[in-house]
């Protein structure tokens, strides 16, 4: 839902949204939007900052207060900046400055759907923490005494074992629930941008600082804050990061106003961070302190007897995605799942289910469709094949034949085709970028 009081404003996001692939109605005022929201479910709602009546802000603390739980991106001026952290702090998701292309727009809107995703499942009830292994039992007891502190907790487990879901159930469990969590990636980022995405700047910080940033730390204040990875953090960051939490204070880079946030830290990693701290690549000091409450996410060659549960879930959500046919495994699929050592852990298996019921011929899926798919001997490397069953396609070609004939079943909708294939709408059109199906471009640009 788009709220704006300006016509041609709020007539430009909607048809940017919708050339995305997405459904997308606009509102003319926060007190209109407020009744649509009161009869209508919606993923995401756009809502303006400067509008008559009741603003953005405004419109925002009353969906807060009205427990509406649809994630909310501010679009504002440069001059409002602050008054969208404002508005942050009073649970939007994000916020965008103008002028911003579709693009940006397009990820904005993603992120925010992925993170709605998430949340609906994130507690100790959901199917997303499915399996009734000792392993996961465990676990889930872990995570309730975890959740019901406010400690720094460190969470260590192989890629694909979903440490990020299991983050996001300790936030859903604690005092904190009510805000959003904050989460930053640590390794898609240089040191410059990492030290900006932690602590915010000031600006004229650095080249390219042409506004004041807010950082995460003070995103997450009142809240928690996820450091995914955090052994790609270099040693200089690590020493300030210590700092933060032992201190919880900050300055921003290029300021000396120091800040106090009151942010809960729960960190991921793949590595030993004993190793890690052998080989010089980790302080020490900072491991102490992030390993305050270490939880240990197992991976799934530990609870195979999970498998058939959690592949019969992710069966069930490509099926309603998709809106297709009644689907189910045969017991020689059933057979082949359990038996494979997962390498890739939970990820790997839901993206095999996955392709499994797009790909299928029939409602029955066979041991044979998958066998193709799965590992086996010496672990894949990125230059290592993966063939079909008749031995020619490589996994690029079977990822593009999967994705255009998705797309061609949904008549080139976009929104859901990314819906069915499990994957952003943003991913998917880089992916149609690549195979030369190009979106239309445009930008969107409107005064305060």
């Amino acid at each position: 839902m788009v709220v704006d009081d300006h016509a041609s404003a709020r007539a430009s996001v909607v048809d940017a949204l919708r050339l995305s692939g997405y459904s997308a109605e606009a509102c003319a005022s926060g007190a209109e939007a407020l009744k649509r929201l009161g009869a209508e479910a919606f993923d995401v709602v756009i809502t303006d900052l400067q509008m008559p009546g009741m603003n953005g802000l405004e419109f925002i603390r009353e969906m807060e207060r009205r427990r509406t739980n649809v994630p909310t991106l501010m679009i504002t001026a440069h001059a409002s900046i602050d008054t969208a952290v404002e508005a942050m702090r009073y649970g939007a998701f994000d916020y965008m400055e103008k002028p911003f292309d579709i693009m940006k727009l397009e990820a904005a809107v993603a992120a925010a759907i992925k993170r709605s995703q998430v949340a609906r499942t994130a507690s100790v009830d959901s199917p997303a923490m499915i399996g009734q292994s000792v392993a996961m039992q465990q676990l889930r007891e872990r995570i309730a005494l975890v959740a019901a502190t406010d400690e720094t907790v460190l969470i260590c487990g192989e890629s694909g074992v979903g440490k990020e879901l299991i983050a996001r159930t300790i936030h859903a469990q604690s005092r904190r629930a009510t805000r959003e969590m904050v989460s930053l990636n640590c390794p898609v980022l240089s040191e410059q941008l990492t030290e900006s995405e932690l602590f915010g700047h000031k600006r004229g910080a650095f080249t390219g600082a042409d506004a004041d940033r807010v950082g995460r730390f003070e995103l997450a204040s009142g809240s928690t804050l996820l450091l995914d990875e955090i052994t790609e953090i270099n040693l200089h960051l690590q020493a300030k990061l210590l700092r933060v939490l032992q201190e919880r204070a900050f300055e921003r880079v290029g300021s000396s106003e120091t800040l106090r946030v009151d942010v809960r830290v729960i960190a991921t990693t793949n590595r030993s961070l004993v190793e890690e701290i052998a080989k010089g690549r980790f302080r020490e000091d900072l491991y102490y302190r992030l390993a305050v409450v270490p939880v240990e996410a197992p991976p799934l060659r530990e609870r195979v007897g999970d498998v058939p549960l959690l592949a019969d879930h992710f069966l069930a959500a490509a099926r309603k995605r998709a809106g297709g046919r009644s689907q189910t495994f045969t017991a020689g699929a059933i057979d082949l799942l359990t038996s494979y050592h997962w390498p890739g852990n939970v990820r790997e298996l839901h993206n095999v289910v996955t392709r499994a019921s797009i790909l299928s011929p029939s409602e029955a899926i066979e041991a044979d469709l998958m066998r193709p798919w799965l590992r086996t001997g010496e672990p894949l490397t990125a230059t290592t094949p993966m063939v079909a069953a008749n031995g020619s396609e490589s996994l690029a070609d079977m990822e593009r034949r999967v994705i255009l004939a998705t797309l061609e079943r949904f008549g080139g909708h976009r929104q859901r085709t990314a819906e069915a294939l499990g994957i952003g709408v943003r991913t998917l059109s880089g992916k149609l970028r690549d195979y030369g199906i190009a979106p239309r471009e445009n930008t969107i640009n409107k005064a305060a």
